[in-house]
C-alpha cells in the first residue's frame, strides 16, 4: 500500500511518498531525502540499414524532446519559490510555528516545540543553498520543501519538517 505525505497545513497537496524513503534528522523533526536527475520522453532510434529505402526523412527516429527533472520536483509537481533571507525565513518559520502547532496532538506538539529551535539552527546556515518549493496548489500557508546539493553531490537532497505532513493511506 503507498502511503502519500500532504502538507498539513492545506490537505491538497502531495509532498512525498513512500517510493523516497527518509531518513530522520535533527531530532525527527525534519526528514531527509534523496532526489535523482531523471530524464522524461524516451529517445526512440532506428537502427535500420539502409533508412532511404525506409519511408521516412532524415530525423526519424530519433526523439530530441527529452527533458531533464528531479524526480520529487517533477512526481510532486513541487513549486519553486523565492528565495528568503534570514530576516524572513524567520518570519516564515515563527508564522509556521504559529499555524502548525494547534494541528498537532499533545505528544507532537511538544517534540516540535522542543525540536523547531534546533531544526533552524540547522538551516539557518543554508540559506543561500536552497532552492525552496510547495506543493502545487502554492498555497500562503505551505510547509516549506527545501532542496540542495551536498557537498560533492551530483543529486539534490530534500528537506521536509516532519510534523508537517500528514500521512495518508492510498
Amino acid at each position: 500500500m503507498r502511503k502519500s505525505c500532504t502538507n498539513l497545513l492545506s490537505y491538497c497537496d502531495e509532498l512525498l511518498s513512500d517510493s523516497f524513503p527518509y531518513k530522520e534528522i535533527e531530532n525527527g523533526i525534519l526528514w531527509e531525502v534523496e532526489g535523482k536527475w531523471t530524464t522524461l520522453g524516451a529517445v526512440d532510434v532506428n537502427i535500420g540499414a539502409n533508412p532511404s529505402a525506409e519511408e521516412g526523412g532524415e530525423d526519424e527516429g530519433v526523439d530530441d524532446t527529452t527533458q531533464k527533472v528531479v524526480d520529487i520536483v517533477d512526481t510532486f509537481r513541487l513549486q519553486e519559490q523565492p528565495t528568503y533571507d534570514k530576516k524572513g525565513f524567520i518570519a516564515y518559520i515563527k508564522k509556521y510555528i504559529k499555524l502548525l502547532t494547534p494541528k498537532l496532538n499533545e505528544e507532537d506538539q511538544a517534540a516540535f516545540k522542543k525540536g523547531i529551535e534546533g531544526a533552524t539552527k540547522f538551516l539557518l546556515p543554508k540559506l543561500n543553498d536552497f532552492q525552496f518549493f510547495v506543493g502545487e496548489g502554492m498555497h500562503d500557508d505551505s510547509t516549506l520543501v527545501f532542496a540542495y546539493y551536498k557537498e560533492g553531490a551530483t543529486n539534490p537532497t530534500f528537506l521536509y519538517f516532519a510534523h508537517g505532513l500528514k500521512e495518508v493511506k492510498c
